[in-house]
């Protein structure tokens, strides 16, 4: 083709609409998790097949939750991350802050196959994880059986590991504290449950390791640095499948949801739709708890889990008796001040 010619295809081409990378980059998808033994489960419930299935090349990349990275993406219009896995009020905040792309649903699935909590208009529920207490059986017999065991430094001694982050850690708090999972929010509402909550960490803050990322709990955990810890309940499922013996504790467990999210300018966006369409199916839901213990947001996906896998996952009935729901509308009005009431209290 002559010079002439080529230039004069990329001007028609330019003048339908289509762009040099949507050119360069038909078949590919970069898409993004939490690392560790959930993208490992990711990858083979839904990253592996849907490449296979699609013949869209995948490629994986993982971070801790932070969102400044994505923020300077999208500022800068230089969108290398196309799928995000992140939490519920990530999603809400990061939708509200235009980082995310509204979804439309009608190329995805019915929202009507899904808990309701699945819905955002960012966003498609993925699966439930909960935060719980968890100790080694290996090291000590009998340990903490619910968060005011946790507290117990006189019959438990040692170090305890925490998430580093206001969200959950306040609300365990006031579980210790004798809250009933009903009040938990009703209580952290007030100025004075926020005080509550920060006294009763109080009495253990000198003893607290605090951690970033799941694996990191458990491999402090492993090693000693802590005698119990609060972690996610799929990675102590998963630690134990290979050889672990990490107790697993449902007794106020606090739960949530993370979702699969487009970042705003992805230039793989019809990619990335499709993508979530797989990974929300009944067949792909159905498949994800065979490799780590979440439990899942499609409805046909939930009825057909094995009652073996069922046991151990957050959402099965057993294990919601005593339960608190994230609830993401109060972090969505009160986050900021309280992690940032959170990290000057822990900085003191």
């Amino acid at each position: 083709m002559h010079y002439r010619d080529f230039i004069g295809a990329l001007v028609l081409l330019a003048g339908l609409g289509v762009s040099s990378m949507s050119l360069a980059e038909p078949g590919k998808l970069t898409v993004v998790g939490a690392g560790g033994v959930l993208q490992d489960a990711e990858r083979k419930a839904f990253f592996e097949p849907f490449a296979k299935s699609s013949g869209i090349a995948v490629t994986e990349d993982s971070y801790s939750g932070q969102m400044a990275k994505v923020r300077a993406m999208v500022a800068s219009g230089s969108v290398s991350w196309d799928v995000m896995q992140v939490e519920q009020n990530t999603l809400l905040s990061g939708c509200a802050e235009g980082l995310f792309e509204e979804l439309d649903w009608s190329k995805i699935a019915n929202r009507d196959d899904f808990i309701p909590e699945a819905y955002s208009d960012c966003g498609v529920g993925a699966f439930v994880w909960s935060m719980v207490p968890s100790y080694d059986r290996s090291k000590t017999a009998d340990g903490p059986q619910n968060w005011a065991d946790f507290w117990d430094m006189k019959k438990w001694p040692g170090k305890r590991g925490f998430r580093q982050t206001a969200k959950m850690t306040l609300e365990i708090a006031l579980l210790a504290d004798g809250v009933s999972p009903g009040e938990v929010y009703k209580v952290l509402a007030t100025k004075a449950g926020q005080d509550r909550a920060f006294a009763k960490l109080d009495r253990i803050k000198g003893d607290i390791i605090w951690w970033t990322s799941g694996a990191e709990s458990l491999e402090r955990l492993a090693a000693g640095d802590v005698v119990a810890t609060a972690t996610f309940n799929g990675r102590v499922t998963a630690a134990n499948a290979s050889g672990k013996n990490f107790a697993l504790i449902w007794d106020g467990q606090v739960y949530g949801i993370d979702y699969w999210g487009i970042v705003k300018g992805s230039s793989n966006r019809e990619n990335a739709q499709k993508f979530i369409a797989f990974a929300a199916s009944d067949a792909a839901q159905s498949a994800f708890p065979q490799y780590i213990a979440y439990g899942v947001t499609n409805k046909k996906a939930i009825q057909s889990i094995k009652p073996e896998l069922a046991k151990d996952l957050p959402t099965t009935e057993e294990n919601l008796k005593s339960a608190v729901g994230l609830n993401t509308e109060f972090w969505a009005d009160n986050g900021e001040a309280l992690e940032a009431r959170f990290a000057t209290w822990r900085a003191q």
